[in-house]
């Protein structure tokens, strides 16, 4: 019986780990009293506004790492031009820079869906990075993906990456 116990525990904890994917590098110290920002995160999903959904859930995942972010300004504007994820990216990075902020997190959504089938499971796949606005310089990335369980939902599913993902990060 306490065999069995063991094998079933064993198949359990493998199939969790086959359900997350991480990738990154170590994170160098980042100063706690430090000025952070929050710039767009770019949705390559084909779901609509996930880069903004993202941004939401990654407000609040950054504040239990001990960064209070100041987000980049939406900018209302009949220039359709504004609705590119890159050129928000952009006009975001300038006002990080003439802001003097000392690094932005910022990212890119690669999946946000729930997989089709009975199950209908989540599925989301997040890139972050930090960098320095001074000198557009890439600090710190890291990627993370999961498949959630069919009754999970995206947002709860991408909390769990970007808190994973953020827990990389050494704050100091």
């Amino acid at each position: 019986m306490r065999i069995f116990r063991c094998v079933t525990l064993l198949a359990a904890t493998l199939a969790f780990a086959g359900c997350s994917t991480f990738s990154g590098n170590d994170s160098p110290s980042f100063p706690a009293q430090a000025k952070w920002g929050l710039l767009p995160v770019v949705n390559y999903s084909q779901t609509p506004q996930a880069g903004e959904r993202t941004e939401q859930i990654l407000l609040s995942v950054l504040s239990e790492q001990g960064i209070q972010p100041q987000v980049y300004p939406y900018v209302e504007s009949e220039d359709l031009i504004l609705l590119d994820d890159r050129k928000r990216y952009e006009a975001a990075l300038e006002w990080a820079k003439r802001n003097s902020l000392d690094y932005v997190v910022t990212g890119s959504i690669e999946e946000w869906q729930y997989k089709n089938g009975l199950d209908g499971e989540p599925a989301v796949g997040i890139s972050l990075k930090v960098i320095s606005p001074a000198n557009g310089q890439v600090l710190w990335s890291n990627s993370g993906a999961r498949a959630g369980w069919s009754r999970e939902s995206l947002a709860g599913s991408a909390q769990k990456v970007l808190a994973t993902m953020l827990d990389d990060l050494r704050i100091e």
